[in-house]
C-alpha cells in the first residue's frame, strides 16, 4: 500500500459508483423481481470486471489493494469517464499506471496567425509544445528550409536541428545552438513529464544522435527568450541575427520566434535579399 492510497475512500467510491448504474446500463439482463439494492450488486460488478466476488467485496471494504489491471477492468465495468478513471487510480495509489493518452493536435492561435502575417520583412516561426513548428512566414522558409514538404509529425525545431543536414549546416555554431535547444526542451519536460509525444521525440533523437543522448542526460535547462544566432546561408553568406521569442499569454505554450538584424549591417542587407527572394517566389 502506497502513502497516497486510501482503501476506505476507494471502497466508498466503488460503492457509490455501482449504486448509480443499472443492469441495463451495463448490458446485463433486467431482474424479474424487485431489487432490494439501488444500482448494481457486488456480484454483478465482479462478473463485469472478471474478478471474484470475494475479491471485489474486500476491495469495497478496504481490506486489499487493487492491482493496475484490476483497476482498468473495474473502470470499464463501472463505465468511468476519464476524470473518474484518474480519480480511481489516485485513490488506489496507482496514478502512475494510468495509460498514456495521445494529446490532441496543437492548433495555431488566431492572434499568432495574424502576428505572423504582419511580419513580412523578417523570418518568424510559431513554436508550440516540444518546439513543434506550427507556422512560419515566407522569410523563414527562405532562411531555413521549405517546411511545407516536411511531414507535420516531423516538423519540429529540435528534430530538424539534429536530423536535417541543410538546417544543421545552416547554423554557424551548431553545437551551441543545439545544446541551447536541448536545454529549452529539458525545461519544458519538467512541466509536462507525462507527455507521450515528448517521450517519443526524446526517444527518437536519443537513438539517432549520440550528441543529443549525451546532452539530454546532462539535464541542463534554459528558459532564455532572446539571444544571438549566427548562420551560414548558401545564398547570402554569413548572417548574425537577434533571436527574440514571445510566449502567448493564454498558457497554450505557443511562442513567436522572430529573427532580426541591426539596420545598416551586412546581415540586414542579406535579410532584405532573402525576403525579396521569398516575396518573388510567392508572387502570382
Amino acid at each position: 500500500m502506497t502513502p497516497d492510497s486510501d482503501p476506505r475512500a476507494l471502497g466508498a467510491f466503488l460503492k457509490a459508483r455501482r449504486s448509480q448504474l443499472t443492469p441495463r446500463d451495463c448490458g446485463l439482463p433486467e431482474p424479474e423481481t424487485a431489487r432490494r439494492v439501488t444500482g448494481l450488486r457486488r456480484e454483478e460488478v465482479a462478473r463485469l470486471a472478471s474478478i471474484s466476488v470475494d475479491y471485489y467485496t474486500r476491495l469495497e471494504q478496504g481490506r486489499v489493494r487493487a492491482s493496475a489491471p484490476v483497476l482498468i477492468t473495474l473502470a470499464r465495468a463501472l463505465r468511468l469517464d476519464d476524470d473518474q478513471q484518474r480519480y480511481l487510480h489516485e485513490l488506489a495509489g496507482r496514478a502512475d499506471a494510468l495509460p498514456r493518452r495521445r494529446r490532441p493536435p496543437q492548433r495555431l492561435r488566431p492572434a499568432m496567425r495574424r502576428l505572423l502575417a504582419q511580419l513580412t520583412a523578417t523570418p518568424a516561426l510559431v513554436l508550440g509544445k516540444r518546439l513543434d513548428i506550427l507556422a512560419w512566414n515566407p522569410a523563414a522558409t527562405a532562411l531555413f528550409t521549405d517546411f511545407e514538404v516536411i511531414p507535420a509529425d516531423k516538423r519540429n525545431y529540435l528534430r530538424l536541428l539534429f536530423t536535417n543536414p541543410a538546417v544543421r549546416e545552416l547554423h554557424d555554431n551548431w553545437e551551441h545552438d543545439a545544446r541551447e535547444a536541448v536545454a529549452a526542451l529539458r525545461m519544458e519536460a519538467a512541466a509536462d513529464a507525462g507527455d507521450p509525444d515528448l517521450s517519443r521525440l526524446v526517444g527518437d533523437l536519443s537513438v539517432q544522435d549520440p550528441d543529443f543522448r549525451t546532452w539530454w542526460a546532462e539535464h541542463h535547462v534554459n528558459s532564455a527568450t532572446y539571444g544571438t544566432k549566427r548562420y551560414r546561408h548558401p545564398r547570402v553568406g554569413k548572417l548574425t541575427l537577434d533571436c527574440d521569442t514571445w510566449a502567448s499569454p493564454d498558457g497554450s505554450g505557443q511562442r513567436l520566434m522572430v529573427l532580426t538584424a541591426e539596420p545598416g549591417t551586412p546581415s540586414h542587407d542579406a535579410l532584405l535579399i532573402l525576403t525579396s527572394w521569398a516575396a518573388e517566389r510567392i508572387s502570382p
